[in-house]
This record gives structure tokens, C-alpha cells and sequence, in this order.
């Protein structure tokens, strides 16, 4: 699931988690960015960690009944995206 959402072949993901980075593509660092602002938002929308943790992969009427990381897996930056946006403006950002 994490090389799908940083858009890498598994093979490059395992070594990227043993090596380190190196390089990052302009989409990956803007993934990268939406993905880390995630868990942010869930932190101030929910106290509970644990229920962040079930909102990921909780069915969701915002997106048609599909879970968050369902839509993130979808494999584009945009799916990504869109549930940062959710996130942001349910907790009152952007």
C-alpha cells in the first residue's frame, strides 16, 4: 500500500525504506507532503488516536461510500489529495 500511494514500484520502495530517499520527483514530495498532513488532521479532529486509525478505512458518504484509503489507493496524487482537502476542511482549515 505504501509504494501505491508514493507511486513506486515495491522493488524501489524496499530499497528507498534501506537506502534513503535520494532523489524525490516533484509528485513524490507532493505526496509525500499530503500524506504526512493526513494524520495531522486526524489528530485534530478526532482526540482518540484510535479512531483516526478506524476513520482510514471506515466507508465514507464523502466519497460514496468508499473509505479513505480506498480512494488514496486509487494510485493518482489527486485521490491523495482529495482526502487531505476533506480532512482540512473538517477540521476548519483551508
Amino acid at each position: 500500500q505504501a509504494a501505491t500511494l508514493l507511486d513506486m514500484p515495491v522493488r524501489s520502495f524496499r530499497r528507498w525504506k534501506v537506502e534513503g530517499p535520494g532523489r524525490i520527483s516533484r509528485d513524490g514530495r507532493a505526496r509525500l507532503s499530503n500524506l504526512m498532513g493526513i494524520p495531522k488532521a486526524l489528530r485534530i479532529i478526532f482526540t482518540e488516536p484510535q479512531r483516526g486509525y478506524a476513520w482510514i478505512r471506515t466507508g465514507n458518504s464523502a466519497f460514496a461510500g468508499a473509505s479513505a484509503l480506498d480512494v488514496m489507493l486509487g494510485g493518482e496524487l489527486t485521490d491523495i489529495m482529495r482526502v487531505r482537502r476533506y480532512l482540512d476542511a473538517e477540521r476548519g482549515g483551508w
